[in-house]
């Protein structure tokens, strides 16, 4: 086993910053470098972590949820759906951009799988504030990212057929709803969707 780790190791030269907690490639001095084939981000990113943490001594388990951040995600997501309800939507807009800047600051040694929940509800939340502000395409790039964050979740292909409505493209509507259906075939609003569709 070892043979086969030493075969395929490659010694990369390393610059250190400053304050030694943080790495680059030695030729190009980047963080992440495609000629040289590294990328140190994430590893940065960690020591920075624990830099900015003295007491930490050691990343926690990874089932510690940082309950600070879960509770101002939930806050200002909840702020921007009562201020949707009010009919407030450039309102409702900056909060869910609040709470998708605290969803996206979770340490990496947390779950994925919260972050991904978490910024897939506001995005799509904000999708559906962007939508009734009249902004279509807005409202389509945050269906798209929903998508792409919980793919079998139908909420977001139904935000991404509702923002394919407003631009005029029925089929493509039809298409998202369907696709979302597949994930979830007795959502009952998207069978409302994908009816009223066929029948436009």
């Amino acid at each position: 086993m070892q043979a086969i780790i030493d075969q395929s190791f490659t010694l990369v030269p390393i610059k250190l910053s400053a304050d030694q907690s943080a790495v680059s490639c030695e030729k190009h001095k980047l963080e992440k470098c495609a000629d040289c084939d590294v990328d140190f981000v994430n590893l940065n990113r960690l020591s920075k972590l624990l830099v900015s943490n003295p007491n930490l001594l050691c990343p926690p388990p990874a089932n510690v949820v940082t309950q600070k951040l879960t509770q101002a995600v939930t806050t200002t997501k909840e702020e921007g759906n009562t201020l949707f309800k009010m009919g407030r939507h450039a309102q409702a807009i900056s909060r869910y951009n609040m709470a998708a800047a605290f969803a996206v600051q979770r340490p990496p040694w947390e779950t994925n799988t919260l972050m991904r929940e978490e910024l897939s509800t506001v995005v799509s939340n904000r999708s559906a504030a962007l939508f009734e502000s009249g902004d279509y395409i807005g409202a389509l790039v945050d269906a798209e990212t929903v998508v792409q964050l919980r793919r079998n979740w139908s909420k977001g292909h139904f935000r991404r057929a509702k923002a394919m409505v407003g631009l005029g493209a029925l089929d493509e509507a039809a298409d998202a709803v369907r696709l979302g259906l597949s994930f979830e075939p007795t959502n009952a609003v998207s069978i409302t969707v994908i009816r009223h569709l066929k029948w436009s």
